[in-house]
């Protein structure tokens, strides 16, 4: 059997993740029964779109559960003390130049499961968090993106 691939969470993550995973199997499956109980009430199951529907929902949220128990089972959360500025890594903040645009931007590193780009939190296995993981201030970094090469000179790294 094949190892799973261990997911690095900030300790946030871990916790919102099990927020998510608690609501899912208390209140969403609460929801969901009676969802269904209501719809069976409506009579021939055959014909009857709302037990469709309600099945169906059913189906997409045992789903999240299980990929979320799998997530967490398999994470690895990471340890604030063991985390050090001199290079870029997940749980880090760091403050980047586009060369050719002359544009700053400031991004926190995280692992996939957490990744929010509106929020500027780019996952550690995207084409800029992976590139960037393991260098330095000062370092210029190439990173390949569907548009073409970019290079980026890294300003700062904080927690």
């Amino acid at each position: 059997m094949a190892m799973k691939e261990q997911k690095v969470l900030t300790i946030e993550g871990y916790k919102k993740l099990e927020e998510r995973l608690e609501y899912l199997k208390t209140e969403k499956r609460k929801e969901i029964a009676e969802n269904i109980r209501v719809a069976r009430s409506y009579g021939d199951l055959s014909e009857n779109s709302e037990y469709d529907e309600a099945k169906n929902e059913q189906g997409i949220v045992e789903q999240e559960i299980a990929r979320l128990e799998e997530t967490l089972k398999n994470a690895k959360v990471l340890d604030e003390a063991e985390l050090t500025m001199d290079m870029v890594g997940v749980g880090l903040q760091v403050r980047i130049l586009n060369l050719k645009t002359n544009r700053e931007d400031q991004y926190s590193i995280v692992g996939s499961s957490e990744s929010d780009p509106a929020k500027k939190m780019i996952s550690d296995e995207s084409p800029i968090g992976k590139a960037l993981l393991g260098h330095r201030v000062d370092d210029i970094v190439e990173v390949e993106v569907p548009a073409g090469v970019i290079n980026f000179r890294i300003l700062e790294i904080t927690r």
